[in-house]
């Protein structure tokens, strides 16, 4: 369970780091929407658990590992944005979050599933 105060700082967080994906200085994202899923904060708030969302991303494993090798540009970035709101910016850990596929996966299990239809019970 979070506390308020990470909940707070995920929250600022995520918006800053939103801020900085769309006007993505360092043209990391062509052709491509990288949305932040949601931010979880280390209760020291030293380490940001990034989850992003990508759309028109065929490899979105190596579109995390390119994204992982400018956290620096990214940290630095997001520290001009929170630099006077926070004591320390965390280090950021980015993760592909894998909520749209496993929703789209339960669909498929589901429509794949041979339910037979109910017999009326006063038969």
């Amino acid at each position: 369970m979070e506390s308020t105060r990470q909940q707070k700082y995920s929250k600022l967080i995520q918006k800053d780091l939103s801020d900085i994906f769309q006007k993505n200085k360092s043209g990391l994202f062509t052709n491509v929407l990288v949305t932040i899923a949601e931010v979880k904060i280390s209760p020291d708030l030293s380490i940001a658990k990034v989850y992003l969302s990508m759309l028109l991303v065929d490899d979105k494993q190596a579109m995390i590992e390119k994204i992982t090798e400018h956290k620096s540009e990214i940290r630095r970035d997001l520290g001009n944005k929170i630099g006077k709101q926070v004591r320390i910016v965390p280090d950021l850990l980015f993760y592909l979050d894998e909520i749209e596929q496993e929703a789209s996966r339960m669909d498929k299990l589901i429509d794949s599933l041979e339910i037979p239809p109910l017999e009326d019970e006063e038969e």
